[in-house]
C-alpha cells in the first residue's frame, strides 16, 4: 500500500462526485498516494470497488498527507473540523451553491491536485472558537450561533467583553463569527465581513428589537461572556449545527483562538478575489 495517503470527504450527493473521484483515484495512483474513504463515505459509492487508488471502509486517520472535500462549505467544515490542530490542509472542491471555503471549482479540481499532490499549493491557516458553557465545550471554525427556538419567546441576552458589561438586547438571538464565517450568518444579520487573517471575531444580532443593536467586532484577546434573561431555554448552534440549550439564568464564553486549522489555496488566490467572484457571481 502507498504510504502516501489522503482522506476523502463528500456531500450528500454521491452521483455528483463519483466521477471527480474517479478521476482523482486515477492521479493519485500516478503519484503513488491513495484515497481513503470511511465507512459512511464508502456506503456513498459502491461503484468505486476495486479502482485503484481508492481503499474504501479505511478508519479515519490523523496521520495523513492531505484530506480532500468534495461539496458545499458544510462538508468542507467537516473536514476542517477533522484535522482541527493537525498540520493536514483541506483541498476542498466546491460542489455546493457558493463553497466560500473551496479552493477550486470542479473544472479547476485535476490542476489544483496536481498541485497538491506535488505540495506548491499555498496554505491559510483558519482561527477559530472555542465556547465553553451549558451545552459543552465546542470548537467553531465559522460561527456559534444562539436563537430562539421555532415559536418560543423573544431572546433577552446580556454581554460583556473583557470583563465590562456592553449591553442587553431583546432579539430573536445573536452570531458569534470568525473572519472565516463572517461572510454567512453575520453577513445576513446586516454584520461587517472581516477579510481572513484579521484577528479578532463579530457579533451580531439576530432580528434585533432595538435601533441602537450594532454588530460589534471584538479584539482576539478579550473574551465574550453571554448572560440570558430569556423566559424560554435558547438553542445553540456551531458551525450550523445543534448543539445543545441555553436555559435562562445561564452563560456562556466565546473566545478567539489562532491556528486551528488548515485550508489548501491555489497561488494567488486572495479574500478579496474570492469575495467578488462568490458574492458578485450570485448577484448576476
Amino acid at each position: 500500500m502507498s504510504s502516501r495517503e489522503i482522506t476523502v470527504m463528500s456531500h450528500a450527493r454521491p452521483e455528483e462526485t463519483v466521477g471527480a473521484l474517479r478521476e482523482l483515484a486515477a492521479l493519485a495512483v500516478a503519484a503513488g498516494a491513495t484515497l481513503r474513504l470511511d465507512a459512511e463515505e464508502s456506503a456513498k459509492h459502491p461503484s468505486l470497488a476495486g479502482v485503484a487508488g481508492i481503499e474504501l471502509d479505511a478508519a479515519m486517520k490523523q496521520q495523513v498527507e492531505l484530506c480532500v472535500a468534495l461539496g458545499g462549505d458544510g462538508t468542507i467544515l467537516r473536514g476542517l473540523r477533522a484535522y482541527a490542530r493537525t498540520s493536514v490542509p483541506v483541498f476542498a472542491v466546491n460542489f455546493g451553491e457558493v463553497g466560500f471555503l473551496s479552493t477550486v471549482e470542479p473544472e479547476r479540481m485535476r490542476d489544483g491536485f496536481e498541485r497538491a499532490l506535488a505540495g506548491t499549493l499555498d496554505v491559510l491557516s483558519l482561527p477559530a472558537i472555542e465556547l465553553e458553557g451549558p451545552a459543552g465545550s465546542h470548537t467553531a471554525l465559522n460561527d456559534v450561533s444562539v436563537h430562539r427556538k421555532v415559536g418560543g419567546r423573544v431572546a433577552e441576552l446580556s454581554y460583556a467583553v473583557g470583563g465590562e458589561e456592553v449591553g442587553s438586547v431583546r432579539c430573536d438571538g445573536l452570531v458569534v463569527a470568525t473572519p472565516a464565517g463572517s461572510t454567512g450568518y453575520n453577513l445576513a444579520n446586516g454584520g461587517p465581513v472581516l477579510a481572513w487573517g484579521v484577528a479578532g471575531m463579530v457579533v451580531s444580532f439576530i432580528a434585533p428589537h432595538s435601533l441602537s443593536a450594532r454588530a460589534l467586532v471584538i479584539a482576539p484577546d478579550d473574551v465574550l461572556a453571554l448572560h440570558s434573561s430569556s423566559r424560554e431555554t435558547l438553542a445553540v448552534s456551531v458551525d450550523g449545527r445543534p448543539v445543545g440549550e441555553f436555559a435562562p439564568e445561564q452563560s456562556l464564553t466565546a473566545r478567539f483562538a489562532e491556528h486551528v486549522a488548515t485550508l489548501a489555496q491555489m497561488e494567488g488566490s486572495s479574500f478579496y478575489l474570492r469575495l467578488r467572484e462568490k458574492f458578485g457571481r450570485l448577484s448576476r
